[in-house]
């Protein structure tokens, strides 16, 4: 028990901006028990969204203000960590002459214009996604649990097999650590807990599992992109999962909310 606190408190440090104190020497099992429990970890990030959603509504806001509050407080919530690793990954790839360039590019935490593009889509798509669902009586509830489900991005980005990318020291860490049976169980949990929010929200109930089939699909082809022009995962790559799945995920829950 001892490990998988360490493991919370680190999946809580790294995920988020709330303070955890000092911690122990990390292991690679703490890594573990951090990236398998990163959903349970953002359970604040999902309540800071549905409280500010909720609020836009009482207030009866413009859906589109209330969207553009939500993720501008998730930015800042994560310290915008996410989509600095989103832009760094994606101006990574996107130098892809050879490996030693483009992790020399994934490096230098400049921004350059394939990481703009891809900040501006993955945002905007959010921010449409969210308006959309935010018009719902209990949209706000679904938005703060997607919150939570695009999380488990950071454990499928850790699965077993997945190679760190040279010269990453939290790679080192939590690279290729959660056994692929607890991944799966992370899927499902998420996926439960995604599908009874569409239901409360009024979306039909195969929504959830349809959006979390979006997010497997996104975040399966960051990866694969990743392992093919990097080497492997790094904490960029995990941010760029994070925010990549959510946006699929998000997209999903719109089309099932719309239609």
């Amino acid at each position: 028990m001892e490990t998988a606190w360490a493991g919370l408190r680190l999946a809580v440090g790294t995920l988020t901006m709330i303070p955890v104190g000092s911690l122990p020497p990390t292991t690679r099992r703490i890594g573990a028990w951090a990236m398998a429990l990163a959903p349970i970890a953002a359970l604040p990030l999902g309540l800071l969204v549905a409280a500010v959603g909720r609020l836009g509504q009482a207030a009866a806001m413009p859906t589109s203000t209330t969207a553009t509050l939500s993720v501008g407080a998730l930015a800042l919530a994560t310290r915008a960590m996410h989509l600095d690793g989103l832009a760094d990954t994606a101006d990574g790839i996107g130098a892809g002459w050879d490996r030693e360039r483009a992790l020399r590019v994934l490096r230098t935490g400049d921004v350059g214009p394939m990481g703009v593009m891809a900040l501006v889509v993955v945002v905007l798509l959010q921010i449409a996604s969210a308006t959309a669902l935010l018009s719902l009586a209990h949209g706000w509830l679904l938005v703060g649990v997607a919150v939570v489900a695009s999380r488990v991005a950071a454990t499928l980005g850790c699965l077993r097999g997945l190679p760190t990318a040279s010269g990453s020291s939290l790679g080192a860490v939590v690279a290729g650590t959660v056994p692929g049976v607890v991944g799966g169980l992370a899927v499902v949990v998420m996926g439960a807990a995604l599908t009874g929010a569409t239901v409360v929200a009024g979306v039909q109930w195969w929504q959830g599992v349809a959006a979390m089939a979006a997010l497997l699909v996104a975040v399966a082809w960051l990866l694969r992109s990743a392992v093919r022009v990097f080497g492997g995962i790094n904490g960029d790559v995990l941010g760029a999962s994070i925010e990549v799945g959510a946006a699929a995920l998000l997209v999903a829950l719109t089309i099932g909310a719309t239609a």
